[in-house]
């Protein structure tokens, strides 16, 4: 695969501003470049309605903005280790692919990353972005701290400490509270992990077995293309302790163990793919399923992804199995993860254990949102809660149904931002409704 390129860079030789999958034309083509916290007071203070544009892995329009963008690529990046309180407070701009490599060197790590290392803290966290664990809470579950300029200019800073009440409502805050210009996270002690990936999982041990299948491993996922009735590969990312278990075992419930690295999706090089095998390496360079510097999973394609309740897993993914005649001519690949429950408000895993269903699309925008009412309305019994930044057809009403504070949350956001400066089409859609 191709070396990663940044839409940003098309942008500025002539080319559309799109996100990077390149599914989305951003609707102005106005931009400032703040280089300081200064700067990005004095700009909130002047403009009327912006977003901040980060990293730009959304593949829905939550990013977007008809008036203009703020970009924060400028400012220094911000890296600060509390080793004895085990935190680290970076730019929110900061790309987890940057910071990972410091972190481990200064012998920390995060409990958690996502699939890919290129996005930015701020943008994850905003929209609660996930790795895979059942004993593992989403990135924004590392955030004890926030610095953001609201919509007056000013700077706020609030933490999980001194402000509990409100706290859990800015950390996925889908970029409707402000700026946010730094970001304090947990540290754990760093580790080493092998990856040891399984292919042809039948899908009789996947129903019999879920639960012991998402338990064997730090972090598991499970990836199908539905062509074979199987699950096409098992990925097993392993603590040391763990990956000793599987050093000499040749089958994980009648799955084979892989003799080669895999990408996700058949056909494609698995150069741009973490180390498989069992090869040992630092947790970031294994958490992931993709390396910094190429381009993430297929490059061009759409993404949606639903969480469900975990206790509805099972039922959840048959309902999906049995519409496997529409989803999978348009399907690329197909993974499910566990993520562990949490506190915070606009979280999709808000006080709920939750598996995730995740679609990677062809890019055939027409097709696939033909086949997304089906799959959310085969999965309505199970009260899914899509990916915020993601691609969905869910109604407003069923969203906030999903979400029992979310008028909270729409009262925190008047507070810091009572004129809708950083709303935008995606948001007074889907939250702030009447």
């Amino acid at each position: 695969m191709a070396n990663f390129i940044s839409p940003l860079i098309a942008w500025a030789s002539g080319g559309n501003l799109k996100n990077w999958a390149g599914n989305i034309d951003y609707s102005t083509r106005q931009l400032f470049d703040a280089a300081s916290l200064e700067q990005v007071q004095n700009f909130v203070k002047k403009t009327g309605r912006f977003k901040v544009l980060g990293t730009r892995h959304c593949f829905n329009n939550i990013a977007d903005s008809r008036d203009q963008f703020l970009s924060l690529q400028e400012m220094d990046k911000i890296v600060a280790l509390n080793a004895k309180a085990r935190t680290v407070t970076v730019a929110g701009r900061m790309t987890y692919g940057a910071l990972a490599p410091y972190l481990d060197q200064q012998g920390f790590a995060l409990h958690n990353l996502a699939s890919l290392p290129h996005i930015s803290v701020a943008g994850a966290c905003s929209t609660g972005t996930h790795g895979s664990g059942e004993k593992n809470g989403n990135l924004s579950t590392s955030v004890s701290a926030l610095e953001f300029v609201n919509a007056s200019g000013d700077v706020v800073q609030l933490s999980r400490k001194d402000n509990p009440d409100i706290f859990p409502g800015t950390v996925v805050a889908l970029g409707a509270l402000g700026v946010i210009t730094r970001v304090t996270l947990d540290v754990v002690p760093t580790f080493q992990m092998q990856q040891y990936v399984y292919e042809n999982l039948p899908f009789s041990e996947m129903k019999n077995h879920f639960d012991a299948i998402q338990s064997a491993a730090y972090s598991v996922s499970l990836f199908t293309d539905w062509k074979n009735k199987n699950i096409n590969e098992v990925w097993l990312k392993c603590t040391m302790n763990q990956g000793k278990d599987y050093e000499n075992k040749p089958d994980f419930f009648g799955a084979k163990k892989a003799t080669k690295n895999l990408h996700p999706i058949s056909g494609i090089s698995a150069e741009n793919c973490t180390e498989q095998m069992g090869v040992v390496g630092p947790w970031y360079e294994r958490l992931p399923h993709f390396k910094m510097g190429f381009t993430p999973s297929a490059g061009a394609e759409l993404q949606s992804e639903f969480y469900v309740p975990r206790q509805h897993a099972v039922e959840a993914i048959l309902a999906v199995e049995r519409l496997n005649e529409h989803v999978s001519p348009l399907l690329l690949i197909m993974e499910i993860r566990a993520i562990a429950a949490d506190d915070l408000w606009m979280s999709p895993c808000y006080r709920q254990s939750s598996i995730t269903i995740h679609f990677t699309w062809k890019p055939d925008w027409p097709n696939v949102s033909k086949v997304l009412p089906l799959i959310e309305q085969a999965l309505a019994p199970y009260h899914p809660r899509p990916h915020w930044g993601k691609l969905f057809t869910i109604p407003p009403s069923q969203l906030h149904a999903e979400y029992e504070k979310m008028p909270d949350f729409i009262k925190l956001a008047k507070q810091f931002d009572p004129q809708g400066k950083f709303r935008n089409e995606f948001l007074n859609k889907n939250i702030f409704t009447s």
